[in-house]
């Protein structure tokens, strides 16, 4: 039987106290893994519906036999394995800001173990997303301004509720186009959100992306019984 409450790690990051714990839900009969960002809670092993659609919609839109994808924020992994579950992913760069949440991975302290870690197409990689998004380098240091058919984001819980207020410039106008730069020609960025969707927001994807659309993941809450929507944004660059 597993212990009631376990504390599996705990550091100070740039950006506040990251800490992972372990518990167990006696309710549901389950071990529920959490993170934690300071008092705020970054994802838990409970809900994963709308971080696994991040990928499973992001990826449906791409229309490249053998995606070369980003992923912004590796957490609890859910989103990055949905991402190489797909068959013919070529390559999956993670890029994740806290070292953390990549050793981690490394150690198999997770659910899924070292999976991710093992996996010869995925490469952690510790970086600042946001950063790497605005600048010309992009997100492969040995391939300056390499363009991916893919860049989905998990790591701010929405556009207007940040981890960190140095990412607000990312979902401006000019956020948007800087990160359009990493894409090739009809490639796709998505990005989670875990609330409904703000209209406002894919207004502002329309104005700089060729085609934008939010699509809403409803799933039941199993602490409350009822269901709850969160958002998957998607936008297409120009194709060729």
């Amino acid at each position: 039987m597993s212990r009631l409450f376990e504390e599996l790690d705990y550091c100070p990051t740039p950006i506040g106290t990251l800490s992972l714990r372990r518990r167990r839900d006696a309710k549901l009969g389950v071990d529920v893994f959490e993170i934690k960002l300071g008092d705020e809670f970054l994802m838990t092993s409970l809900f994963t519906a709308s971080e696994v659609a991040l990928a499973r919609l992001g990826l449906e839109a791409c229309e490249a036999q053998a995606p070369e994808v980003v992923v912004g924020g590796l957490g609890l992994g859910y989103t990055a394995q949905a991402v190489l579950e797909r068959p013919g992913v070529a390559e999956l760069r993670v890029i994740e800001y806290l070292a953390p949440v990549i050793e981690w991975h490394e150690a198999g302290l997770l659910p899924m173990g070292t999976a991710l870690a093992d996996d010869p197409r995925c490469r952690l990689v510790e970086g600042d997303f946001f950063a790497m998004a605005r600048g010309s380098e992009g997100f492969d240091a040995a391939h300056r301004g390499r363009r991916f058919d893919a860049i989905l984001a998990d790591i701010d819980h929405a556009p207007d509720h940040l981890l960190d207020a140095h990412s607000d410039s990312f979902y401006q106008p000019e956020g948007l186009r800087a990160l359009a730069r990493h894409l090739k020609p009809g490639g796709i960025f998505g990005l989670w959100s875990d609330k409904v969707t703000d209209q406002r927001f894919v207004d502002r994807l329309e104005a700089v992306y060729a085609t934008a659309w939010a699509a809403p993941v409803t799933f039941d809450n199993p602490l409350t019984g009822r269901p709850f929507t969160q958002t998957v944004y998607l936008a297409r660059t120009a194709r060729a």
